[in-house]
């Protein structure tokens, strides 16, 4: 059975190895570990005030990361939207499980507005994200802020 739930420490090992291997060896983006120092502190980074990160796992597996990040005045960064290869696509649904969770949170949290960046290259992302209601906009809507990657060249929009 595939699970949601937020981070926990549990997991704080596998996480750097799943993102990178995406980012790294599946799309051949030029991301490091030390660009992404928030990974190293997941609880310290995400799960303070109202940022909250998400894993979906599989018998014990990590097979999906999410994470939101309080930007402030109602507004946060959906970052690390990461799912497994042999578990993408509808079949499985852990995308839009991810992608719920944070909703709900950012719902519950009385967030008006979410923002995103993501790579070019990412076209199965950019149309899961247009499926679910993310409008994409111009870099100068996007508030400034860590959040951003170098890599990110598509940005995008979700009004709670």
């Amino acid at each position: 059975m595939i699970n949601v739930q937020p981070f926990s420490p549990e997991y704080a090992g596998q996480i750097y190895d799943f993102i990178l291997h995406i980012q790294q060896k599946e799309f051949g983006l030029p991301v490091t570990r030390e660009q992404q120092p928030d990974l190293a502190d997941i609880p310290g980074v995400y799960q303070q005030g109202i940022s909250n990160f998400w894993i979906a796992e599989h018998n014990g597996r990590l097979i999906g990361t999410i994470s939101l990040m309080d930007l402030g005045e109602g507004k946060g960064a959906l970052r690390k939207m990461f799912v497994h290869q042999d578990y993408r696509g509808r079949e499985h649904g852990v995308a839009l499980r991810l992608l719920e969770a944070l909703k709900e949170w950012a719902r519950t949290h009385e967030y008006s507005d979410i923002y995103l960046g993501t790579a070019e290259i990412l076209h199965a992302a950019h149309r899961f994200y247009e499926k679910n209601g993310f409008v994409q906009v111009e870099r100068n809507v996007i508030p400034d802020g860590p959040y951003i990657m170098p890599v990110d060249k598509k940005f995008y929009h979700y009004q709670l």
